[in-house]
């Protein structure tokens, strides 16, 4: 099973080690689930990741370490061209629709505005993924 995980849910998995983010991303590292990027995604959680406020929670090793661990063991994808299928309202989300879509993932959120698109796309929240995945 593939997942593109949204980099809500990969900030708050550095921020809190107790949670569904923390605990997906632990379960990706054993090999429950393929997680795909794109350099888009990458890109937006390095920049999110120096937000002062973010940066202040999390420290320039740990940034780091997602970023490498993201750029050398997830399935990457490129969205160059991809239309996505239907669009978000925030037109931002637009290339995790495409990435998704093109890699035939489910979409892992806790953006509204992509969570409101489920009766559309596989888009659902960490905790049901993890449920999907029978880890409680």
């Amino acid at each position: 099973m593939r997942a593109v995980l949204d980099v809500n849910v990969l900030v708050s998995a550095l921020l809190s080690a107790h949670g569904a983010p923390a605990q997906l991303l632990r379960t990706w590292r054993l090999g429950a689930f393929e997680l795909v990027v794109s350099e888009e995604l990458v890109g937006e959680l390095e920049s999110t990741l120096r937000y002062p406020k973010i940066a202040s929670r999390i420290t320039t090793t740990e940034s780091e370490a997602i970023s490498s661990l993201l750029r050398h063991h997830a399935t990457w994808f490129s969205t160059k061209g991809i239309k996505p299928v239907v669009q978000s309202r925030d037109a931002n989300d637009d290339y995790l629709i495409a990435l998704a879509q093109i890699s035939r993932s489910n979409l892992v959120s806790g953006d509204n505005d992509l969570l409101e698109l489920a009766n559309q796309i596989p888009v659902i929240p960490p905790a049901q993924f993890l449920q999907m995945l029978h880890i409680r």
